[in-house]
């Protein structure tokens, strides 16, 4: 059947998703200080494990729904198979593309540099991206939210300590930027006339294509981690895989289906306010006035564009 997800779900679904994702890096940092398993490998097991949970959950579903063999695209139609083979490959790639380049890019110029030039580039190609493919614009509201983000997210992110900028590792970070717009864009074309797909099935073929992409590397960087604490990194590695991953980014891929491309991208910068606020709660990080301010900012943008894609989506 088509798509019919309430906007005010869908919004619900991308800030559960944006928080979660939040959480995975207080998890990684863990992971790093009780092992010495690095983040390739880690992404490896990320996009693993959430794809074994996943077949779980479809196996699951598909005992209830044996005679039923609709999808989410046209009327009771079954999504033609060249359409769904790009949305596959596409998603698989783009989400490899982002995980691996920022990795690289915290390697290359830092985490502060790598992170602010990663998710403050990736609203700018959203938007442009969206205005060029679809025709989407942003309003003077959009405008101001869009840039009140990007403020926080500068002053959260470089307000602390500073950090060496490396041209290798800022165009590593536009290019991670672009693989997670391109996945963004795709996901918004292909959910306007409701053929974005299942969004479990997409997640899932995307983290097979993403662990077949990672595991190379990951070999590379050495797979399996060393440490007298095997126990909690297994116990980390299950919930990086359960929540901030196979239940996060299936109700990503269901959100951003539904919600403009540039209000997505802009959710999604409660990603570094939840991680921001673990790190002070939980990991007794100190408590500044950039975290303060960011936070502020970063949510202030959030609410505004989350009331606009409301009324836009009750026309």
């Amino acid at each position: 059947m088509p798509t019919s997800l309430p906007v005010g779900r869908s919004l619900l679904y991308l800030i559960f998703a944006g928080v979660a994702w939040g959480t995975a890096g207080a998890a990684a940092s863990l992971v790093f200080q009780v092992s010495d398993l690095g983040p390739l490998a880690l992404s490896f097991w990320r996009c693993a494990g959430g794809l074994v949970l996943l077949l779980g959950a479809l196996a699951l579903r598909a005992r209830h729904q044996r005679l039923t063999r609709r999808t989410a695209w046209g009327a009771g139609l079954v999504e033609p198979r060249r359409r769904r083979l790009l949305r596959i490959l596409a998603t698989g790639i783009g989400l490899t593309l982002f995980q691996s380049a920022y990795f690289a890019a915290v390697q290359a110029t830092g985490l502060a540099v790598g992170t602010v030039v990663t998710l403050g580039a990736g609203p700018v190609l959203i938007a442009v991206g969206a205005r060029l493919t679809m025709g989407e614009r942003l309003g003077r509201g959009g405008v101001m939210a869009v840039t009140g983000a990007l403020a926080g997210l500068s002053v959260l992110v470089l307000g602390g300590e500073g950090g060496t900028v490396r041209p290798v590792g800022v165009a590593l970070a536009v290019l991670s930027a672009a693989g997670y717009a391109a996945i963004t864009l795709l996901t918004r074309w292909l959910g306007r006339d409701g053929g974005g797909g299942d969004s479990l099935s997409t997640t899932a073929w995307a983290f097979a294509i993403g662990a077949v992409g990672l595991l190379p590397m990951a070999l590379g960087e050495g797979l399996l981690p060393h440490t007298e604490e095997l126990g909690r990194v297994v116990w980390l590695l299950a919930y990086v895989a359960a929540v901030p991953t196979a239940l996060a980014y299936a109700l990503y891929f269901a959100g951003a289906a539904v919600v403009r491309a540039a209000t997505v991208s802009v959710i999604m910068l409660l990603e570094p306010v939840s991680a921001a606020v673990i790190a002070v709660t939980v990991l007794d990080e100190r408590l500044t006035w950039a975290t303060v301010t960011g936070t502020l900012l970063l949510l202030s943008a959030v609410a505004g564009l989350a009331v606009a894609e409301t009324r836009v989506g009750r026309r």
